[in-house]
């Protein structure tokens, strides 16, 4: 059994942990809470009840180390009974849950007075929150589960995050690299992303402020930043977040999960049905989709990705998970079309046995950055359909690099045709223009999963935390 390494000599520090409520947030700030208490460490994981009890159950020798603290979400108008994650909401109804969020403060701030944590580490939402661990004399750090270069795009300093009617004020200013970036990049929106970032992101919504100005809340009040990513891929992002910032910027590495042997939680059976089908396919032939659950595809959207689908002739499994609020549905004689050749699974699935599974030669993804790492950690050339924040951003980058290919869109209405869709899969998996993808993604698969890189990442960013507790400034 797996022992908590010994602090040498340092005083354990009590360290609470309070992501946004999304599950590609708290699965991150649970992943590197684990690491904390790895080093013996304690814990306080704080998030609501639901959440909570949602969570996979922590390994046995660390939790005694990790305090899962749950809170009651306040109810706020226009919230589902029950919704306390953005899977439980329609992407329009999530300001809503900003608010209930915004009510947490009363509690979070009572167990801040109360148990006295050495340091408070939170997400990009709770912007009230910095100055209240300031007050107490507790150290601050913003965790980004997001990259680097996403962080460095909104703006040059807090002040302009805080007050970006200043110096963006169209759609459009978001279609061109950042003029605070130095260095040669193709990094910006598409005009339809563009459009939707920037009423989605630098508009005041129901919760009373933007997005934006959340974020540039947290990174004026903190210490430092933790975030996720290395200097050993795109590391001129972390220099400059460092200048854009003035504030210290402590890479976590990418976290790359581990490959677990045995599922658990009743979900084996799953697993042996799903790997039935893959051990029937041809070596590195089947197409892996994947768009998240909560990404909200559109009826004409869906049925394009599925007749794509149809039209390469490959083999594809579809994990097909609808969001709350969701009502498309997939073309009609479809799943009989495709018959044993295709499979749509639209529960839970092992995603990482399946991407690591030698059947498997592409993935289909919408470019979140944990099913990047995921991908680029098993070797797997991507095809890229992304949709929501920081998706777009995360494929230009990747095509620049050569690891994939991203399917084109309309630039008015962000809309793709089945023909694309099935051209780029079948370049990707069978032509001879694949092999580049490969090649490449062979040469970045050493760095995201490189274990032994990663853990020198996460020793140095706990010894940081062992130095600079108690060294909070104001």
């Amino acid at each position: 059994m797996a022992t908590t390494d010994s602090l040498e000599g340092n005083k354990q520090l009590h360290v609470a942990m309070f992501p946004w409520l999304a599950f590609g947030h708290i699965i991150p700030f649970l992943e590197l809470s684990k690491f904390i208490a790895q080093k013996g460490h304690k814990v306080s994981f704080l998030s609501t009840t639901r959440n909570i009890q949602r969570l996979p159950t922590l390994p046995s020798h660390l939790s005694p180390l990790i305090n899962l603290v749950k809170l009651p979400l306040p109810r706020v108008q226009k919230l589902p009974q029950n919704a306390e994650a953005t899977m439980d909401v329609h992407t329009d109804d999530v300001q809503h849950l900003k608010r209930a969020y915004d009510g947490l403060q009363p509690q979070v701030t009572r167990f801040l007075e109360e148990e006295s944590p050495d340091w408070i580490v939170y997400d990009f939402a709770p912007y009230w929150l910095p100055s209240v661990a300031a007050g107490l004399g507790i150290s601050r750090a913003f965790f980004s589960i997001f990259n680097a270069w996403f962080i460095s795009f909104p703006g040059a300093s807090p002040d302009d995050m805080i007050n970006s009617s200043d110096y963006r004020t169209t759609a459009e200013d978001f279609m061109t690299p950042p003029k605070w970036v130095t260095f040669p990049t193709k990094l910006c929106y598409l005009k339809h992303e563009a459009n939707s970032i920037f009423v989605g992101n630098f508009s005041v919504n129901a919760s009373g402020v933007s997005d934006v100005y959340r974020l540039g809340m947290v990174l004026k009040g903190s210490d430092c930043m933790f975030i996720r990513h290395c200097y050993e891929f795109e590391p001129q992002w972390l220099t400059l977040l460092e200048k854009l910032h003035h504030l210290p910027v402590v890479p976590v590495g990418l976290m790359p999960p581990e490959t677990p042997t045995n599922i658990g939680d009743g979900k084996d059976d799953t697993w042996v049905m799903v790997k039935k089908w893959l051990d029937g396919q041809q070596t590195g032939r089947v197409v892996y989709v994947a768009l998240g659950s909560e990404v909200m595809v559109s009826e004409t959207d869906l049925a394009e990705l599925a007749l794509g689908l149809e039209l390469t002739g490959l083999p594809f499994f579809w994990a097909f998970r609808k969001p709350v609020g969701s009502s498309v549905e997939l073309p009609d004689g479809f799943l009989e079309r495709i018959g044993d050749r295709g499979v749509v699974w639209t529960s839970w699935v092992p995603q990482l046995q399946i991407l690591s599974h030698e059947s498997v030669g592409s993935f289909l993804t919408h470019c979140g950055w944990s099913s990047i790492v995921e991908g680029l950690m098993l070797g797997r050339p991507l095809i890229m359909l992304p949709f929501l924040v920081d998706q777009g951003l995360n494929a230009r980058v990747l095509v620049d690099k050569q690891v994939g290919i991203e399917v084109p869109r309309n630039e008015e209405d962000g809309s793709f045709t089945k023909e694309s869709v099935a051209r780029l899969v079948r370049s990707v998996v069978v032509d001879d223009e694949g092999k580049i993808y490969k090649a490449k993604v062979k040469e970045l698969s050493e760095i995201f999963g490189d274990t032994k890189l990663d853990k020198k990442y996460i020793d140095h960013f706990i010894d940081y935390m062992e130095k600079k507790e108690g060294v909070a400034h104001s």
